[in-house]
Parts: C-alpha cells; structure tokens; sequence
C-alpha cells in the first residue's frame, strides 16, 4: 500500500506541476517549463505521499 500511495501523489502533483503553466500562457504542454513544474510537482509529491504515510500509515 505504502508504494502505490507514494506512486499516487507523485502523479497527481506531477500532472498539476505540469498544467500550472499552461495557466499562465504557455500553451505548448512539452516546453520547458511545464518539465520543470511536472519535476517540481513529482518531487512534491513523493515528500507529501512519504508524510501522509509516517502520519496515518
């Protein structure tokens, strides 16, 4: 359960990370920045998935 939570949250953030700036008009979904926010997003959400499992897991 722990993998697949962690895997979860990865995915969820790292989609966000990559839609944010799609927001703000950059609206070629492969340019650099929206790399850089689906990392950002990915990493983010590997260290809340790691929280949420030390807390409730």
């Amino acid at each position: 359960m722990s993998k697949k939570t962690i895997l979860f949250f990865s995915m969820i953030f790292g989609i966000a990370g990559a839609y944010v700036p799609f927001l703000f008009g950059d609206t070629d979904m492969l340019s650099g920045w929206s790399i850089l926010g689906g990392f950002i997003g990915g990493i983010f959400g590997i260290w809340l998935g790691v929280v949420v499992l030390k807390r409730w897991g």
